[in-house]
């Protein structure tokens, strides 16, 4: 397929009445990308979800908010009444996209450029959120980076430190900073994958760092289950996002998400309920260190 040929489509009832079901070839420079310049766009929110005040008064942060999942879950949040905080890394451009959707909704929202490997960063963003806000409710743990290669002779100490750096330490010192401040009744969320369960040849460190987001979530949920602080991880299938564009060759993009049972990506509305549910102390109250796999229908053993 070339990118003069049309998009496949299949029908879908709640968003379009149309949903590609592959890509044209297509592939950014820098991770992790930009949504603006994807073809087609993803489809970050779904018009006929409506909130019920399940978030009502909250305030929530979603690293990552600027695009893909996390921006399809900062606007089901802020459809269920919650104030959103974004840290992301260089995306302006969509940030300020997802920024005004939010406010359009009536909830208010401020955005952080700001490098989140950084410890220090971390905190900074805990004490705009407080002084903002002055209040925490949920903390979303949603970027990533991943670097396509052949073997795991080909990963150079480098890519190692950037993949671990930027996947997997942040969310510790997010935690870390967040955690003084959440009080009973609140939830973290991890974003980790289906490649911390079902691996991924091509893709061995940043499939690692999933695993310990997996690890992390199953041992910090049972070490504030005493204080009434849910943890929880989603862990998506394919969904077409910047990061795959920005990732992967051209050629493999054409393709992407036709191997799973659904024969398609999600898109990353499909992804924002699963969010709402474990942000939710109305829905998921007894629900810690749990994984909800949004896959499209991919057997794994949690």
């Amino acid at each position: 397929m070339n990118a003069e040929q049309p998009i496949p489509y299949i029908g879908f009832k709640t968003v379009c009445k149309e949903q590609p079901i592959a890509f044209p070839p297509q592939h950014q420079p820098v991770q992790p990308g930009l949504e603006s310049l994807m073809k087609p766009i993803p489809i970050t929110e779904d018009p006929a979800y409506r909130g019920s005040g399940k978030l009502e008064g909250k305030v929530a942060i979603v690293t990552g908010g600027d695009s893909g999942i996390g921006k399809a879950a900062a606007i089901a949040f802020a459809k269920e009444g919650a104030d959103l905080v974004i840290p992301y890394l260089y995306e302006t451009s969509d940030a300020e996209v997802t920024k005004a959707r939010i406010e359009q909704l009536g909830q208010r929202c401020i955005l952080i450029k700001i490098d989140l490997r950084y410890k220090k960063n971390c905190e900074a963003v805990v004490r705009q959120t407080l002084a903002e806000f002055g209040r925490l409710d949920v903390l979303v743990n949603n970027h990533a980076v991943q670097y396509v290669q052949r073997s795991i002779l080909d990963i150079t100490e480098e890519q190692l430190y950037q993949t671990y750096q930027t996947n997997i330490f942040p969310f510790f010192f997010m935690i870390q900073a967040a955690l003084p401040h959440l009080k009973a009744g609140a939830s973290i969320i991890n974003t980790a994958s289906i490649t911390a369960y079902e691996g991924f040849k091509e893709l061995i460190d940043y499939s690692s760092t999933k695993g310990a987001i997996v690890s992390l979530t199953r041992s910090l949920a049972l070490s504030l289950v005493d204080q009434g602080i849910r943890v929880n991880t989603v862990a998506p299938g394919s969904v077409w996002t910047p990061l795959i564009p920005s990732s992967f060759p051209a050629e493999e993009v054409a393709v992407f998400g036709t191997d799973s049972p659904m024969k398609r990506a999600a898109q990353p509305y499909e992804l924002a309920p699963a969010y709402v549910y474990l942000a939710s102390s109305i829905d998921s109250s007894f629900v810690t260190g749990q994984a909800i796999h949004v896959n499209g229908g991919q057997m794994v053993t949690s």
